[in-house]
C-alpha cells in the first residue's frame, strides 16, 4: 500500500492534521436525554391530595376525564368555527355535543376515582369557551349582529354572566344542597340558546321581531345564570337501582318525540326548565307570603 493511500484511510497521521474525535456523536445523546427529562420535570402537575386521610403530593393529571374534557373544549370551538362559517345547525349540534361530554367528564372521574384539582380546573376552562363564549358569538353571528351595537353588548352580557357564574359555582362547591343549582347552569343556559338558534334559523325566522326574542333570551339567560333561583340538579337521582318498567319506557317515547322534530323538541325541553326556575321561586314565595298580604 503506497504512503498516498495510507495518508487517504488514516487523515491523523498526516503532519498537522487534526485528530477526529470519534466519541463526539455520542458525547451529545446524554445532553439530548438530559433536555428531554428538564422539559418532563418543568411542564410536570404537581398537585396535593389527600389519600387515606394524609396529604400527598402527586405528580401527572389523570387521562380519562380529561380526554372527555379536551372533547368538550373541541365541540365547544368548532360551534365558533362553524357559526363563523355560517353553518347555525352545525354549531348548535356541537354545543350539544359538548354539553353531553362535559356531563360525562365529571362522572368518568367519579366512578374512575380520578378526580383532581387540575381536572376541575380544567372543566371550569373549558366551559367557559363551550357554555360562554361560544353560544353568545353563535347567536351574535347569526342575528344579534343585525341590532348593531346592542346586539354585541347583550352578546357580552351572557359571556360575563356565564364567567361569573362559573367562578361562584367553583367557590360554593361544598357548601350548597347539591340537590339544587343555584342560578341556572351554563350548560342549560347554551342548551336554550343553542336550540333558539338551531329552531329559528331551520324555520328562516329572520324578521326584525325574531332578532329582539333572541335579544331576549340571550339576555335572560346570561341574568338567570347568576341569579339566585333555584335549579333543580337531578343529582339525587340513583341510576343504581331499580326502576319501575314505565320508565324505561318513557324514555324512549322522549328520543322518539325529541328524533321527530329535534330543534323544536329540545328548545321546549330547555325552554321549560330555564323557566321552572322562576315559576318554583314564585310559588314559593305565594306559599310562604303571610296571609291577608
Amino acid at each position: 500500500m503506497s504512503q498516498d493511500s495510507r495518508n487517504t484511510e488514516h487523515p491523523s497521521s498526516r503532519p498537522g492534521a487534526e485528530p477526529v474525535d470519534k466519541a463526539a456523536p455520542d458525547a451529545e445523546a446524554p445532553a439530548e436525554e438530559d433536555l428531554a427529562a428538564a422539559f418532563v420535570r418543568e411542564t410536570e402537575v404537581i398537585e396535593e391530595a389527600v389519600e387515606n386521610g394524609k396529604k400527598v403530593r402527586r405528580k401527572g393529571i389523570y387521562l380519562l376525564p380529561n380526554l372527555f374534557t379536551t372533547s368538550a373544549l373541541f365541540a365547544g370551538f368548532f360551534a365558533i368555527v362553524a357559526g363563523i362559517n355560517g353553518d347555525f345547525t352545525a354549531a348548535a349540534v356541537a354545543i350539544f355535543i359538548a354539553m353531553v361530554l362535559d356531563g360525562l367528564d365529571g362522572r368518568v372521574a367519579r366512578m374512575t376515582n380520578t378526580q383532581s384539582a387540575f381536572g376541575a380546573e380544567y372543566d371550569s376552562l373549558s366551559d367557559m369557551l363551550s357554555f360562554g363564549a361560544a353560544p353568545a358569538l353563535v347567536a351574535f353571528t347569526w342575528i344579534l349582529q343585525d341590532i348593531g351595537k346592542t346586539g354585541w353588548v347583550v352578546a357580552f352580557l351572557y359571556v360575563a354572566c356565564a364567567a361569573l357564574r362559573l367562578a361562584r359555582f367553583n367557590v360554593q362547591i361544598g357548601s350548597v344542597d347539591k340537590k339544587w343549582f343555584i342560578g341556572l347552569p351554563s350548560p342549560s343556559a347554551a342548551a336554550l340558546v343553542a336550540a333558539s338558534v338551531w329552531t329559528f334559523h331551520s324555520f328562516d325566522a329572520e324578521a326584525f321581531g325574531f332578532k329582539l326574542l333572541m335579544l331576549v333570551i340571550v339576555g335572560a339567560a346570561g341574568v338567570l345564570m347568576v341569579s339566585n333561583i333555584r335549579y333543580y340538579s337531578f343529582k339525587d337521582i340513583d341510576l343504581k337501582g331499580p326502576v319501575p318498567f314505565v320508565v324505561l319506557l318513557a324514555i324512549v317515547l322522549g328520543f322518539v318525540v325529541i328524533s321527530v322534530q329535534p330543534s323544536v323538541m329540545l328548545l321546549l325541553l330547555f325552554g321549560a326548565y330555564v323557566a321552572s326556575g322562576p315559576v318554583m321561586a314564585a310559588m314559593r314565595k305565594v306559599k310562604h307570603a303571610p296571609p291577608g298580604a
